[in-house]
């Protein structure tokens, strides 16, 4: 009896009130419905520490893309002898780090010295399945590589590329590699 009274009330209330009421149920049901599901499946340290790698990632990159911006746009060199602009081991390093792009007149110029990848690279329609460029700290220089295969057109084989790179080309706004000495 009493509950009828009480639902007869709510009957009674203006639409607006009934809607708004539905409203507020609504979003505590949502906000607690979120608050259970972070308790069993939350991040917590995890997510914290993952956010803070991501944020350093990306301050480094900026710190990078700062140095690139101020190289001057040419062939960027390693050694003495030559009118290109040459970098001190501290530039060489931060520039090997921060380059990723290894174009195509590299990997012609790579490939003279190693038939099979040449001639894979030929048969698969130029295409490049992997590249890299990375700082070894061991001997303190720069690598970069590449793979080529045959599988896109039958071909059970592999190549893999790499050597030290010996230079690098600024555009102003990026880095590539220039010439790999693989011999």
């Amino acid at each position: 009896m009493l509950q009828n009274i009480h639902f007869n009330k709510l009957k009674d209330l203006p639409e607006q009130v009934k809607q708004f009421g539905g409203l507020v149920a609504l979003t505590i049901f949502i906000i607690l419905s979120f608050g259970i599901l972070n308790v069993f499946w939350g991040g917590g340290d995890e997510l914290i520490r993952k956010m803070k790698l991501e944020e350093e990632r990306i301050a480094k990159e900026k710190k990078l893309n700062e140095l690139i911006s101020k190289l001057p746009s040419g062939i960027l060199v390693t050694f003495d002898g030559t009118d290109n602009y040459r970098l001190t081991d501290e530039l060489y390093e931060a520039v090997c780090n921060a380059t990723k792009l290894i174009p195509q007149r590299a990997i012609m110029a790579a490939h003279f010295l190693n038939y099979e990848a040449y001639e894979l690279y030929t048969i698969n329609g130029n295409k490049i399945d992997d590249t890299f460029v990375k700082w070894d700290s061991e001997k303190n220089k720069c690598f970069a590589g590449y793979s080529v295969s045959g599988e896109n057109v039958g071909v059970n084989k592999t190549e893999n590329v790499s050597g030290e790179v010996l230079s690098f080309l600024s555009t102003g706004i990026d880095t590539r590699v220039y010439f790999i000495k693989n011999f």
